[in-house]
């Protein structure tokens, strides 16, 4: 295993066959680092660099979700995380995963919203990221509500 000098105690391991140390997990290249489970449709999804606490606090509580809410093109569904936010943002990429700190959900973004002005996802009220889809496409065919399961 090859973990860098003494200094700089990384924060990942990396192993000699391309799999790598992240605390307690192992993780393969390429392997996601969450799966977001929307109706039949199992979606691949990779930590943003933003709020670590409450990436921690839903890999923690993992799994966690239920029945989402549609709003435009995002999908909520309440998970209270007792975690604070450390960045937070209104308009988001197409493919966010974020949590919504004052209604205690998590929410997915794949397009406009009615707050939005233009084609891009905003959100009701400031959203923390915290992971970005893979592959944002599936979402488009959820009719309604559906049933959201977030796994990590």
């Amino acid at each position: 295993m090859v973990v860098g000098p003494d200094w700089a105690a990384p924060a990942v391991a990396r192993l000699a066959d391309d799999r790598s140390i992240e605390g307690d997990r192992v993780r393969t290249a390429g392997m996601a680092d969450l799966t977001v489970q929307v109706a039949d449709h199992d979606l691949d999804a990779d930590w943003v660099d933003q709020n670590a606490a409450l990436r921690d606090a839903l890999a923690a509580a993992s799994p966690v979700g239920g029945r989402a809410t549609r709003w435009g093109a995002e999908l909520y569904v309440g998970v209270p995380l007792d975690a604070e936010a450390a960045a937070t943002a209104t308009i988001v990429d197409p493919g966010t995963v974020a949590y919504w700190p004052t209604g205690d959900a998590l929410c997915l973004f794949w397009g406009p919203t009615p707050a939005s002005d233009d084609d891009r996802p905003q959100a009701a009220g400031p959203v923390a990221p915290l992971a970005r889809l893979r592959d944002i496409d599936p979402l488009a065919a959820i009719d309604g509500d559906a049933t959201l399961t977030v796994r990590v």
